[in-house]
């Protein structure tokens, strides 16, 4: 037999859309809405302003006419602001003059936000907006993972799906369902979370039981495998069955027949098998703690469902519409969704969800209906802290009041950016750093550069 320089895995792998990479910027937020616009960036960049490129910041006021340059210098974007009015901002911060940035990098100008990244292909074409409706929001890089999925529909009946925690896995493991079956509403999707079966359970309840099996069991129970009888069987979380568990699955999977608890002759069972976990099952083989014969059968094709945070496209709709959910006149300032890109969200999108939701509440009772930073929690979207305390430590001193807010409490910027995020206006800009507006003046008295005004609309400072 002639030796092959192609390898089992790379023979199950799912083919790839292969193309040259095309750096660029994708507008994910325009004048304050939420849009998808690819923009392939020259080896002498693309200039930015209300003008320039046509069509695309023109409605945003507080654009300049030039208001700043990128380009790409081998794996680097060089990003200018052209001595604008506003300012240019790169990963939140006011940039000053040039900078030199690793990719991505989030680019804030006016009430617009620029995406540039390595390649804009999976966002270019249709700059089609992710779903406002009640249905799944898919952006570019999520598009192409289930043109992946679609390809493994048509290779075979098993596929493999990789994702943290909230990402979307079950999303994927549907969309393999619908590739293989269509609109069918006869095809049964049964999803499992096998990380949430009972210990000591699984057996039963995946492959079922007759009556009398054993104490307790009156009448014959259908496991999730002949439930998914001519559909399709998701799996979430299958690196957690145990190893016995395990073996019996794969005999089911090889035989194409179950044999439930108590029965002394198998039932034929006809179905594709999607499974998925955060964990990279090769590292759980390796550690015995998975079936190698199982992983050669369930485990290729492989798709990867990206993180959240690689998916910045999709965060103004989901934004947008949780918002919306709250109270319809909610709006969402440029700079949260900045804030909310330049987060890790390890809880991913079920995270996300839940602290808009909270953002929203506290700013429905703000007279100008705008959701800005401050109105998320400061640990909302971070990882949680490790911090190992003597056993001896004493307990923080509790208080019933918060400390009264100061000035002295916030950096020069950080004020700065409270007042442009409130466009000036010093009772709001006051309300939401908790200072008195008599502060608040005598620290502008101090910035006469910065523009603000009263209550009654005329300047301040």
């Amino acid at each position: 037999m002639p030796e092959s320089d192609e390898t089992y895995e790379d023979s199950q792998r799912v083919p790839r859309f292969e193309a040259r990479a095309h750096p660029g910027l994708v507008a994910i937020v325009i004048a304050g809405q939420p849009a998808v616009r690819a923009l392939e960036v020259s080896p002498d960049g693309l200039e930015i302003g209300r003008t320039t490129p046509p069509g695309l910041l023109g409605e945003d006021e507080r654009v300049s006419r030039r208001h700043a340059r990128i380009a790409r210098r081998g794996d680097e974007w060089v990003v200018s602001d052209l001595e604008t009015r506003n300012g240019t901002f790169v990963d939140g911060k006011r940039l000053e003059g040039s900078g030199t940035f690793a990719s991505p990098v989030l680019v804030r100008i006016g009430r617009s936000v620029l995406w540039a990244v390595e390649d804009i292909s999976p966002f270019a074409g249709a700059d089609r907006i992710p779903s406002l409706s009640d249905g799944p929001i898919v952006g570019g890089l999520l598009r192409r993972a289930w043109g992946e999925i679609a390809l493994a529909s048509k290779a075979g009946d098993t596929l493999f799906i990789r994702g943290e925690s909230g990402s979307g896995k079950e999303l994927g493991a549907r969309a393999f369902h619908d590739a293989s079956y269509g609109a069918s509403p006869t095809a049964p999707f049964v999803a499992v979370n096998c990380a949430a079966i009972p210990e000591g359970l699984s057996e039963r309840l995946l492959f079922g039981a007759k009556k009398g099996a054993y104490s307790g069991i009156t009448a014959d129970a259908e496991g999730y495998v002949q439930a998914a009888d001519q559909g399709t069987l998701f799996l979430d979380e299958i690196a957690e069955l145990d190893l016995l568990v395990q073996a019996k699955l794969l005999r089911v999977l090889e035989t194409r027949e179950v044999l439930p608890l108590g029965a002394s002759r198998p039932q034929k069972v006809t179905m594709r098998i999607c499974s998925a976990s955060h964990k990279a099952l090769r590292d759980e083989v390796a550690a015995g703690r998975f079936r190698e014969d199982l992983y050669y059968r369930i485990g290729r094709p492989e798709v990867r469902i990206p993180p959240l945070r690689e998916r910045v496209d999709e965060l103004p709709a989901f934004i947008q519409r949780e918002l919306h959910a709250v109270d319809p006149r909610l709006n969402a300032s440029a700079t949260l969704v900045e804030a909310c890109a330049l987060r890790t969200w390890p809880g991913n999108v079920r995270e996300l969800l839940r602290e808009l939701r909270r953002a929203a509440h506290a700013a429905s009772s703000d007279p100008e209906l705008v959701v800005y930073p401050h109105h998320l929690a400061s640990e909302a979207g971070v990882p949680m802290p490790v911090v190992v305390l003597p056993s001896d430590a004493p307990a923080a001193p509790g208080t019933s009041e918060p400390p009264q807010a100061n000035a002295a409490s916030f950096t020069d910027e950080q004020i700065a950016q409270a007042l442009e995020d409130h466009g000036g206006n010093v009772r709001g800009t006051a309300r939401a750093l908790g200072l008195h507006r008599n502060q608040l003046r005598r620290w502008l008295e101090k910035h006469p550069e910065l523009k603000a005004r009263d209550d009654n609309g005329g300047s301040g400072g």
